[in-house]
Formats: structure tokens, sequence, C-alpha cells
């Protein structure tokens, strides 16, 4: 639309792409195999978005880490920690009350 949008469309979306991750790192995953997830469920967001986000996550204690060498390109591995848990399902409830907030002032006749 135009940059003005842009702006507050970016403002709504960062808050739901820390609860997407945390989501969906309750199975482990790494930073690559997370964005394409993120895509494929409608958060696209890039890498310098998401690799800072979840440093930022992880310093706060609700991700945890551990690197696999196993393979010829070692990956870190992240997953939501038991914190990290409680903040998802707290978050999530909140997003149901504020999504039949808005859904509610949205079918209401003016």
């Amino acid at each position: 639309m135009n940059e003005e949008f842009d702006t507050h469309l970016q403002e709504l979306r960062r808050g739901t792409i820390v609860l997407a991750c945390l989501q969906l790192l309750r199975d482990a995953g790494y930073g690559y195999s997370l964005l394409e997830q993120l895509d494929g469920h409608g958060f696209s967001t890039d890498a310098n978005t998401l690799y800072p986000l979840l440093r930022r996550l992880e310093k706060q204690g609700y991700l945890t880490s551990e690197w696999n060498t196993e393979e010829a390109r070692p990956r870190k591995f992240y997953r939501t920690s038991a914190d990290g848990i409680r903040l998802a399902d707290a978050l999530t409830q909140e997003w149901r009350s504020l999504t039949a907030a808005i859904t509610s002032l949205t079918e209401e006749e003016h």
C-alpha cells in the first residue's frame, strides 16, 4: 500500500513472529529450517530478523540451544525452554482474547 501502512504492519507482525518461533521450536530446529517453517505458516521473515530474535530469546531464557557437529556443516539447534513454553501458552491465550476482541469490533454495525 504505502510506507506508513508497511510500518504499522511490521509492528503488528513483530510480536507474532516471537510467538510463532516459540510454538514451532517446541520441536528442536535450526535457523534456516525455521525460516522455511515460518514462511509455510504465513509468517514470512528474513534471516536478518530471525537470527537476532533467536539470540535474544535464548539470552532471555525462552530458548535453549546446542550445536550439532555430526554433519559436514555444523548447525545450531534451538528448542523452546520450559519458561518459553509457559510464555508461549500465556501469549497464545492472550492472542485468542485479542482476536475475539478485534472480531467483536469488526462485526459491530457502525
